[in-house]
């Protein structure tokens, strides 16, 4: 294959990892070839702080003289679910009324990843909404730091108001809806 330093094209692939501590990550492309940079200026830019691990991703790539680098992403689809990983509080909640929750601006108060929840606040609301690790992988995302801007459905669970979908508020316009 021949490339050209400047040529950019559209590869789909899945997030190898991502590190929004160290700020980037590492994509395995579906076509094969070496792993593809994923930085999180390019995923800001997207919307997003964190992409979760084997999250299915749409790029523009770039091969550069240090490698293939993403520069634009284009989508991001939560990574498949294996079998078990159900989140217990949403099993016996109707189908319909996950389906019917409309999105909601929300913003971050705080998020553990090490403990695997936090919570968010809806615009116009104090009420806290539990923010579990499960729904954001679920969703794509890896972690979320306070004060970042989401797009949430909510739901009224067993414990309290609780996040079913989050979405970056820039892919939110994007792409939840």
């Amino acid at each position: 294959m021949t490339t050209d330093d400047n040529e950019i094209r559209r590869v789909r692939g899945r997030v190898k990892w991502f590190d929004p501590v160290k700020g980037f990550g590492f994509v395995l492309a579906d076509e094969g070839g070496p792993d593809i940079l994923l930085h999180a200026n390019v995923l800001r830019n997207f919307g997003q702080s964190s992409v979760a691990d084997r999250a299915g991703v749409e790029l523009d790539v770039q091969d550069t003289a240090r490698g293939r680098q993403a520069v634009q992403v284009h989508a991001i689809e939560p990574p498949d679910e294996p079998e078990g990983t159900g989140l217990a509080d949403l099993q016996d909640v109707d189908e319909a009324e996950l389906r019917a929750a409309p999105l909601e601006p929300a913003r971050v108060k705080w998020f553990d990843k090490g403990k695997g929840f936090g919570f968010a606040n809806t615009f116009g609301s104090a009420e806290d909404v539990f923010l579990h690790i499960e729904v954001l992988r679920r969703s794509g995302l890896a972690d979320v730091q306070p004060g970042e801007a989401l797009a949430i459905r909510v739901i009224d669970g067993k414990r309290g108001r609780m996040a079913i979908e989050v979405c970056g508020w820039e892919a939110a316009i994007r792409s939840c809806d």
